[in-house]
């Protein structure tokens, strides 16, 4: 009854933007990301009859509110498909980050991912990955990506058979780096999403995002670098028109996220260096590159007076032996 796993965060390179549900988190269309490693949550969960009512705890800080209740939808889709009863299991669940949260690095995805692989093999689930991004969609859709890990596709649908993720093999993924230029800010992306659809651009980007899927899809089969990674840079730029135009009009990026745009512009045109930048909801910044071209990439973000870190392409989410244990 009690379980450890870890997750890889996900940078999404065709992102979903808006929920057609937001209890099941159900998205209005596919999207497609990347895991990335090292940075990864690591979470131990216990059911513990003797437990007097469920605790989360994250970086050391007991979640309420909206957060707990968005663990407690995981937790609930795990006691509903083990048929526990909720008085009789109360769960402990501790979770720790290695790479700083709520700024734009796919933290969520990570956390329900890891959360939801550690709740399954406490309660004794034999699920699949795909199985179990499910019940980690529960969370985060995003999260559904962290569970089956690398390259991976979570599809829409009105259900759990549909509406899940599989991993897409690419030989893109032994020579990827990613480059993440940490620019911190605050972000709201569960605002964002509630008012996705009231964006004036968001009919136009449902029209052009099945082709950029498909352009995805087929470019990491073949090993194209440049149409995956130029695709996701205009998909950033896609996101941030609609989430600008939304009734709020979040604008999530910095001076320094833009230096960092243009830095990474200019280092191709000038150097033909294969680098191309990409955010998610944030002013976070992930600069796509190859393992040759690594350090000079890292140093032009850098130089930008952010702070870098350097990850590969990350597994999917997996079960920690007991010494990995966070309690």
């Amino acid at each position: 009854m009690k379980a450890t796993a870890k997750a890889h965060p996900i940078q999404g390179l065709v992102k979903y933007h808006g929920m057609r549900d937001e209890e099941l988190r159900l998205p209005y269309h596919d999207s497609i990301s990347v895991c990335t490693a090292p940075s990864h949550t690591r979470t131990t969960v216990e059911f513990d009859p003797d437990l007097d009512s469920d605790t989360f705890v994250v970086d050391g800080e007991e979640l309420a509110d909206h957060e707990a209740d968005r663990v407690m939808n995981v937790v609930s889709r795990v006691r509903e498909l083990a048929d526990a009863d909720h008085a009789e299991h109360p769960v402990r669940l501790e979770s720790e980050n290695s790479f700083p949260s709520n700024v734009g690095l796919g933290s969520s995805s990570s956390g329900f991912a890891a959360a939801a692989t550690a709740l399954c093999e406490a309660a004794d689930l034999e699920l699949s990955r795909p199985e179990i991004s499910t019940v980690a969609r529960r969370g985060s859709s995003s999260a559904a990506r962290a569970v089956t890990g690398g390259f991976s596709d979570l599809h829409t649908g009105l259900n759990d058979e549909d509406c899940r993720s599989e991993r897409l093999d690419s030989p893109l993924e032994d020579d990827l780096r990613i480059v993440a230029g940490l620019v911190p800010a605050y972000k709201e992306t569960e605002h964002a999403h509630r008012e996705a659809a009231d964006s004036h651009m968001f009919e136009a980007r449902l029209a052009h995002i099945h082709e950029q899927l498909a352009e995805v899809r087929d470019a990491l089969r073949e090993g194209d670098f440049r149409r995956v990674f130029e695709t996701a840079e205009h998909d950033s730029l896609s996101l941030a028109a609609t989430t600008m135009t939304g009734p709020a009009g979040w604008v999530y990026w910095k001076p320094a996220t833009l230096e960092i745009f243009d830095a990474v512009r200019e280092l191709r045109e000038e150097e033909d260096v294969p680098a191309y930048f990409s955010t998610d909801t944030g002013a976070s910044v992930y600069v796509n590159t190859t393992a040759e071209h690594a350090d000079r990439v890292e140093e032009v973000v850098a130089d930008c007076g952010v702070e870098t870190m350097v990850w590969e392409v990350g597994g999917p989410a997996e079960v920690l032996p007991e010494s990995d244990a966070l309690f």
